[in-house]
């Protein structure tokens, strides 16, 4: 029977790693969270790092469901409410979760989400602004100092990969700053910081990057060593996370010139950025084929009418809404959200839809107002999977 060395430093010994090791390490994270359970060898099994690395490698990250958060307030307070909505139904009825973030001291703003590892920070004002990052599925969380100044409207985005070594991550925050001087009115720079959990400290990169827009959405989405923000303009921030290099990166067009962009957001699938945006025409998806060359792949195309005839009970003069609200550019009619593993998350008026880019299939998430959201605009989405990742080496 073969035998390995436990690598834990606080269980010094041998496991077992026969056909139920074999056999656990190819079962995806959900399920294994409830066997653990089972009984205490389970247990020992599935928490032990030699087997999640097993498990990791052997087993697809599959996407279990979406983050969802307001935005702050004129008033520069955070909303404390954060609300998941789980992708697979539950008896046919998809049940918002509002107590996600429970197991952590203090109510957060959920700033990043990369393969299952989240980034929160306190909800500002707060006497001591503190920084976490934590694995929801085992709920366990490590504070860092989140160095002055403490900025509301700051992105910080994770760089995490399971090629790193055990629980090891950057934060990259990127802060954008807008030129007063009367020839540069109304550009703006961007200038970065990373936090790497090995050194446990902040610095700043020497990179900076000039653009003409801010910052949309205010998140972050690695891919690949790379770290992507859609700006408020026709281009997407992107930044090498080893190198310290940036690039922005043009946004393709829809087919026709002349039709206008009413929302758009960028996500990940297959391992490449993708494209999302809503025109008065339809729904667009596209690939980003080559970085450097900025060649995007139309993927997929929905035109509006055609999701009038597929879903009479959820769409009504659907085209019609969107082109009189192309002018609303803080709450448009059909708003894609979060795009994750061919899975969009998108708003149509107050009701919240999933459309599976993969399947063709369009299915009711929830109502808007069952998040208990403070305003009707732009909330902040991120993607989520169940991971066993462990953080308490980090």
């Amino acid at each position: 029977m073969k035998m390995i060395k436990v690598d834990n430093n606080e269980n010094e010994g041998c496991l077992n790693t026969d056909v139920i090791f074999d056999i656990l390490s190819r079962v995806l994270a959900k399920p294994l969270l409830s066997m653990k359970c089972i009984s205490r060898e389970w247990h020992n099994i599935i928490s032990n790092r030699s087997f999640i690395k097993a498990q990791l490698q052997n087993t697809k990250l599959d996407l279990n469901g979406f983050i969802v958060q307001d935005r702050y307030m004129i008033s520069k307070r955070d909303i404390k409410t954060v609300s998941y909505i789980p992708v697979e139904s539950k008896n046919g009825a998809k049940v918002v979760h509002q107590m996600v973030f429970g197991f952590l001291p203090e109510d957060v703003v959920v700033l990043a989400s990369c393969k299952g590892i989240v980034c929160c920070r306190s909800c500002l004002p707060s006497p001591n602004p503190t920084i976490y990052v934590c694995n929801p599925s085992n709920r366990e969380w490590i504070q860092l100092k989140w160095s002055p100044p403490c900025d509301i409207t700051e992105s910080i985005a994770l760089a995490f990969d399971f090629d790193f070594e055990p629980s090891k991550f950057k934060l990259v925050r990127v802060k954008c700053i807008e030129l007063n001087n009367n020839e540069d009115e109304g550009d703006f720079f961007f200038t970065f910081e990373l936090y790497c959990s090995e050194t446990k400290a902040w610095r700043k990169s020497t990179e900076i990057c000039n653009c003409k827009d801010d910052m949309i959405k205010n998140r972050g989405i690695y891919i690949g060593g790379f770290l992507h923000w859609l700006t408020e303009g026709d281009q997407i921030l992107t930044f090498d996370v080893e190198k310290e290099m940036s690039l922005l990166i043009p946004v393709p067009v829809p087919p026709a010139n002349e039709l206008r962009i009413v929302a758009a957001c960028i996500g990940e699938y297959e391992g490449r950025l993708h494209y999302v945006q809503v025109s008065e025409q339809g729904l667009h998806v596209w690939c980003l084929e080559d970085l450097f060359e900025f060649k995007w792949i139309l993927k997929d195309c929905k035109l509006l009418e055609n999701f009038e005839v597929e879903y009479p009970r959820f769409f009504f003069n659907l085209k019609n809404r969107v082109l009189e609200s192309s002018e609303d550019t803080t709450n448009p009619w059909m708003n894609p959200l979060c795009f994750k593993d061919g899975k969009l998350l998108i708003k149509v008026s107050a009701e919240l839809y999933i459309y599976d880019m993969k399947k063709d299939k369009m299915v009711h998430a929830c109502s808007f107002l069952q998040l208990k959201p403070q305003s009707m605009s732009h909330p902040t989405v991120f993607p989520f999977s169940l991971t066993l990742v462990s953080l308490k080496d980090a």
